[in-house]
């Protein structure tokens, strides 16, 4: 199913006080929000206020369907990826927030204000958006959810009830040769990837997540991303990563429909049913050694990554677009070694972003690539390729894998009676 076979239900615009200010001041207090409105009153009442028309905002892409938004949704620009750690023992405040959250997405996606929006309400509280995307179009904004395996089990403790519905696929990753984790970037119970063509827009969306779900989760870790490593969308300039290098060039495209149904989507009958039309997110931070591959000789590097750094052709052939001879590519690069052909037909879609998070203690760039791939299932899809790649990739030289988790990202919200998660919880 692609996103063009997305399930396009509006969302229906709020009658602007539709959601009491009490259960609004619940969103961060967290004592006030059990017991409030049921899902689908919640799911329309909050619904922004600034825009009431029913013609959906420039650049907005639909919130509900079949699948997430934001996996074969085309790439955007800027990525805020967050990652959330549950710190209640409360089953009912747990789903209370994500239906709050559901409607949150609903109404950022669609370029609304949350709530009573960020100039009305009562005086003496704080308003229920924070502001900084007032009079911003989405600018194609999405929002992804993805849950952990800490979220069902954790300390061999049935956390929420739902250690039966976990997923076989969402086992931990193995650990890889030349992994060098940080614990404060791997793992975590929920994530949110947020999407969009202007920063501030995706990190708007993230902040107020995360004050929504004040006293319920907490942020573990998270990381901002720029410059689209890959594309779903083939028309589109394949992009460049920081090492100079085109990627992603045949990444699996938004509208081919049979290979997101092969690689990318879980079918009914795989799995539990909660899961049905998701697909499982790997992540990881890889750390790019900048100053070594500057000192790099072209040669060396074309040799690495197996393309002509220019036009960005496999070596051994002239265009961009052209078959891989793979024979023809040194032994241990990188594009012949990750090639579905080396890897029984392995094959995951991409959303990776660059990263600079400034400088190290010793002057080096602290930048790299926050790898993102979804795919039916890790156990055949990023697992055996990276196992492939830790082993021989000639690249290893100069990256380093220093963060992963993995997350089963549910199918899409179907309505506004639905919520992320609904289906998990029922």
């Amino acid at each position: 199913m692609t996103e063009t076979d997305r399930v396009a239900e509006a969302v229906e615009p709020s009658s602007g006080d539709g959601f009491s200010r009490r259960a609004l001041l619940g969103w961060t207090g967290g004592a006030l929000v059990v017991g409030a409105a049921a899902a689908g009153g919640v799911a329309t009442a909050v619904t922004g206020t600034e825009d009431k028309s029913s013609t959906p905002a420039l650049g907005s892409v639909d919130f509900h369907g079949v699948n997430q938004a934001g996996i074969a949704t085309p790439v955007q620009d800027r990525l805020h990826f967050c990652v959330f750690d549950v710190i209640t023992d409360d089953r009912a405040k747990l789903v209370r927030m994500l239906q709050q959250w559901t409607a949150a997405a609903a109404a950022m996606t669609a370029g609304k204000q949350i709530g009573t929006g960020a100039d009305s309400g009562v005086p003496e509280s704080p308003p229920d958006d924070t502001g900084e995307a007032v009079g911003l179009p989405p600018n194609n904004l999405t929002l992804t959810v993805g849950f952990g395996p800490t979220l069902f089990t954790k300390d061999g403790r049935d956390r929420f009830g739902i250690a039966a519905k976990k997923p076989e696929a969402l086992a931990e990753l193995p650990a890889f040769p030349g992994d060098k984790l940080d614990p404060q970037r791997s793992g975590g119970d929920i994530a949110v990837q947020a999407c969009s063509d202007d920063p501030q827009v995706a990190v708007h969306a993230i902040r107020n997540l995360a004050r929504i779900g004040f006293g319920v989760v907490s942020v573990r870790w998270s990381q901002l991303g720029f410059g689209k490593t890959s594309s779903t969308t083939p028309e589109a300039m394949t992009p460049r990563n920081l090492f100079g290098f085109k990627d992603g060039t045949r990444n699996i495209a938004g509208t081919e429909t049979d290979r997101l149904r092969e690689h990318v989507w879980v079918p009914a009958g795989e799995g539990p049913a909660w899961m049905t039309g998701g697909s499982y997110l790997v992540a990881r931070r890889i750390r790019m050694h900048i100053e070594t591959w500057d000192r790099t000789s072209l040669q060396e590097q074309e040799d690495v990554i197996g393309r002509n750094k220019g036009v960005g052709a496999p070596q051994g052939a002239t265009g961009e677009h052209d078959v891989v001879p793979l024979k023809a590519l040194p032994e241990k690069s990188h594009v012949r070694l990750s090639h579905p052909d080396t890897n029984n037909g392995a094959t995951i879609l991409r959303r990776g972003y660059s990263f600079v998070d400034g400088s190290d203690g010793l002057g080096r760039l602290e930048a790299g690539l926050f790898f993102l791939a979804y795919q039916r299932d890790p156990r055949k899809g990023f697992i055996p390729v990276q196992q492939r790649l830790a082993a021989n990739d000639a690249m290893n030289e100069y990256i380093q894998h220093v963060g992963s988790a993995l997350f089963a990202c549910p199918g899409g919200v179907r309505g506004a009676d639905d919520y992320w998660g609904k289906a998990l919880f029922a």
